[in-house]
């Protein structure tokens, strides 16, 4: 039992190598999203040249383009450390202050899904941006007394899904406001045939085209379907793998030529099917498929809103025409 504990043990220790070798580690490296490239590499080298931290930076936009290794390659260019948390794990305010009294002068610290921040936790926050302090409350009752730490400046990189989440205030204090869209097919083709070199296995360009084509412009969708594209030709002994395997495999994976996969199919039908292609709720929706109404807010429907399958109106989520054609269907009343 022990022996599987630490082969299990090794087998992760070697997929968070490989996933954290397919990570760029310079804004040259970093494929697409080229406006937030060029702005970035201009306000780093400016703050180079002052030999000043880089403003902080908050990016946005759907999970899976590169948020996180955005953030490192800041620390990177920056020359500097780079400190990782997420908004869920820093539950109370000496959670925040243990971290940031911990920094180096200069470092990048990255909140992940920092929308998630408790309120107490973000108002400890507020000083430590502004003006590099910390505002510890020391004692309870009348006793009590605020004592003021000195922090060394720091950059604060936060990601978040939904920027609409954040407060003014939080939002206000970034210097540095991102956007990332959705990848086209050439910059997602880029990337395939990068990891692909990365783990040593040749991609026909016709099969590097058919993942890209299917990675909802996700760089991590892509970097996913492409490692079991390489499974399923490294059991039929391609040394090369070809177009044919690949779409072989991604119709195992229930993945469409739109990328489309099994749950996009099940909403899309079920309110197709149930509520004649809607308006109906998010929450009759998600009770309906069996997925939580977080889940299909955040993962699903942006890519269905983006390529035009779906629309919200007050009244609720709409299928349109596009989508009654993308599965050979008559759109009810026509």
């Amino acid at each position: 039992m022990l022996e599987d504990r630490m082969i299990s043990g090794e087998q992760q220790d070697t997929d968070q190598e490989i996933e954290l070798s397919l990570r760029p580690e310079t804004l040259k490296q970093y494929i697409g999203q080229d406006q937030v490239k060029n702005n970035l590499s201009i306000f780093i080298e400016a703050a180079k040249m002052r030999n000043e931290p880089l403003d902080h930076a908050l990016l946005y936009g759907p999970p899976g383009l590169g948020k996180t290794t955005l953030a490192s390659i800041i620390a990177n260019e920056m020359g500097v450390q780079f400190r990782t948390t997420a908004g869920p794990a820093i539950e109370r305010a000496g959670d925040l202050a243990a971290i940031l009294s911990s920094l180096e002068p200069g470092d990048v610290l990255f909140i992940d899904e920092i929308h998630r921040l408790p309120r107490s936790v973000e108002e400890v926050l507020y000083p430590a941006m502004e003006d590099f302090c910390l505002d510890i409350v020391v004692g309870t009752g009348p006793s009590a007394r605020s004592v003021r730490l000195d922090l060394p400046p720091f950059t604060l990189v936060g990601a978040t899904t939904r920027a609409g989440l954040l407060s003014a205030p939080l939002r206000d204090r970034f210097g540095v406001h991102s956007r990332l869209e959705y990848y086209d097919t050439k910059a997602l083709c880029a990337i395939v045939e990068r990891t692909a070199e990365i783990l040593s296995v040749e991609i026909d360009a016709a099969a590097a085209v058919e993942v890209a084509r299917r990675s909802r412009g996700t760089p991590r969708i892509a970097n996913r379907l492409l490692k079991r594209v390489r499974d399923i030709a490294q059991v039929k002994g391609e040394t090369v793998i070809s177009k044919e395997t690949t779409q072989e495999a991604l119709e195992m994976l229930q993945v469409d030529a739109e990328g489309l996969d099994f749950i996009d199919h099940k909403l899309l039908k079920g309110i197709m099917d149930s509520f004649q292609g809607g308006p109906v709720g998010l929450d009759t929706i998600a009770a309906t498929i069996g997925e939580e109404p977080q889940t299909i807010e955040d993962v699903y429907e942006p890519f269905l809103l983006q390529i035009g399958y779906i629309q919200r109106t007050p009244r609720g989520r709409v299928v349109t025409p596009k989508a009654y054609a993308h599965f050979n269907r008559e759109v009810p009343g026509s």
